[in-house]
């Protein structure tokens, strides 16, 4: 007898289908797997033969093939141990095959035949419920998660015998997921921005990033608060569309870290790995690859503090990300593609001491400072929107009593204002903020009158800056004006995009 099992694998945040065939025939007893598997996929085998036999089904003495189409689709993860159990059980008659109709069917099983968990369930079932799929059938461990996604029939499956009793024509028993509640509730305090006394400049500059999604770089000497303003960045960034929490919860779920609590990730990730992460850590990599940092800060910001610590072979890799917001690593298996819209957020020292270039307390030598701030190449600098300097706060700034420091939460409204106004200005586009706008739209967002444009050629020739960042202060001004609620861009805020790109020019020129 033959059957067929519909399943399906997350190829990034892609799912391709895949059929389980089971064939039973007679012949020499052998049970046989092919299409190209790999070395997990092939263990199956034994698993889902242990676990029949485990939970009282016995297998006669014939030959049964199982195979895995299409062949030229490299077969990864434990995920199919139980459409392969399930096809298998359909072909020896011991199901009925009218209960899989327009299903799809997931999970790993123990040799008990317990059904475990799997990763990137939420990306499947959302996929599934676009192509008409009518029912998954997921371990109950991953209960929480396809619920997300609505308007789809869920089946949770503890073991292998609850499965069958069901497709035998028992009535399925809505089941409820296991949530913790605590960490449903819980939610960390964020460190606020009335925190910081002083650096009243580098805050705002840090608003304005936020506000358009716009590169960040803070510079300075050690200890004067570049990594505190960097942590408070949370606090101020502005709530997530549905479309976005979905995106990043895809993402999460594929990597296996979505929290088990039934809902959506409601923060916009803020990612800060060390800086002795491997190139493959932060662009996602393995044999058959993950998310890497700059995925899992997708919607969010990416925090690299003391980015000339970083290796530079590790940083180059954003530049192309930066650029197309999404990343694509190929591999023997495949393509696999994973998006990384964020804003990247670095702090760094001038140079190995932290006080270049005050020759007064610096310690390096000319040809010392020089190559520190060389670890950081001209192209992913010119990827860089705005470059502040952080300097020492002098002790009145520090002690200060009376004066009242704004809050995230103040800070916070006007940033959502300003993405508002992004959001109706683009509501036609595929994208969300100014940052993200492509050249040959400037001109329509971002007209200047016949002052302006002559004021920018000057500019352009005497700073000798690049068209990207030409464009990029372009970007910005447009971002300050709308944090203005200003419809056109003024000279003001063209003189204050300006500002954000001399500093790096002050330090690497």
């Amino acid at each position: 007898m033959y059957s067929m099992v519909t399943t399906a694998i997350a190829r990034g945040l892609e799912s391709v289908y895949i059929q389980a065939e089971a064939d039973v025939s007679d012949g020499m007893p052998l049970f046989e797997m092919v299409g190209f598997l790999s070395s997990e996929v092939k263990e199956a085998r034994e698993r889902v033969r242990t676990a029949l036999h485990s939970c009282g089904f016995k297998i006669p003495a014939k030959r049964i093939t199982v195979n895995l189409s299409p062949a030229d689709v490299r077969k990864s993860g434990s995920g199919f141990d139980l459409p392969i159990a399930v096809a298998v059980l359909a072909a020896l008659g011991e199901v009925e095959a009218e209960f899989l109709r327009d299903t799809l069917v997931l999970g790993e099983i123990s040799l008990n035949g317990k059904i475990q968990s799997i990763r990137g369930v939420l990306p499947i079932v959302a996929e599934a419920k676009k192509r008409g799929i009518k029912k998954c059938i997921i371990p109950y461990a991953n209960l929480a998660e396809a619920k997300i996604v609505p308007e789809i029939e869920i089946w949770a499956i503890e073991d292998l015998r609850e499965l069958v009793s069901y497709l035998r024509g028992r009535t399925y028993i809505e089941k409820t997921p296991i949530i913790n509640m605590e960490e449903a509730r819980q939610k960390q305090t964020e460190p606020d921005f009335s925190e910081i006394n002083g650096q009243d400049s580098v805050k705002r500059a840090c608003e304005v990033a936020v506000a358009g999604m716009h590169n960040f770089l803070m510079i300075g000497p050690p200890g004067s608060g570049k990594t505190m303003i960097a942590k408070r960045i949370p606090g101020i960034l502005p709530p997530m569309t549905i479309e976005e929490k979905m995106e990043v919860s895809e993402i999460y779920s594929v990597c296996g870290i979505l929290p088990q609590n039934g809902v959506l990730i409601r923060e916009r990730p803020f990612r800060s790995p060390h800086h002795t992460i491997s190139p493959n850590g932060l662009s996602g990599g393995g044999i058959v690859p993950k998310p890497g940092e700059i995925s899992l800060a997708h919607n969010g910001v990416l925090f690299l503090d003391e980015l000339p610590e970083y290796k530079k072979s590790t940083l180059e890799i954003l530049r192309q990300p930066m650029e197309d917001k999404e990343i694509t690593l190929v591999r023997q298996s495949g393509t696999y593609r994973y998006p990384s819209n964020f804003m990247l957020v670095a702090a760094m020292n001038p140079c190995k001491c932290g006080y270049y270039p005050d020759r007064t307390r610096c310690s390096c030598r000319e040809g010392e400072a020089a190559r520190y701030l060389g670890k950081i190449s001209k192209p992913l600098l010119d990827r860089i929107d705005i470059c502040v300097e952080a300097p020492l706060i002098c002790y009145e700034e520090l002690t200060q009593k009376n004066k009242r420091n704004e809050s995230s939460g103040n800070i916070r409204n006007r940033v959502s204002a300003a993405r508002e106004r992004q959001q109706h200005r683009f509501r036609q586009k595929e994208i969300s903020c100014n940052s993200q706008i492509p050249s040959k739209d400037i001109e329509t967002y971002c007209g200047l009158n016949e002052k302006q444009n002559r004021y920018m050629k000057e500019i352009y020739q005497k700073m000798e800056i690049s068209a990207r960042g030409y464009y990029k202060i372009i970007k910005t001004a447009r971002t300050i004006a709308d944090l203005d609620d200003c419809a056109d861009i003024q000279m003001h805020h063209l003189n204050e995009a300006i500002c954000y790109r001399i500093q790096d020019q002050k330090y690497w020129e």
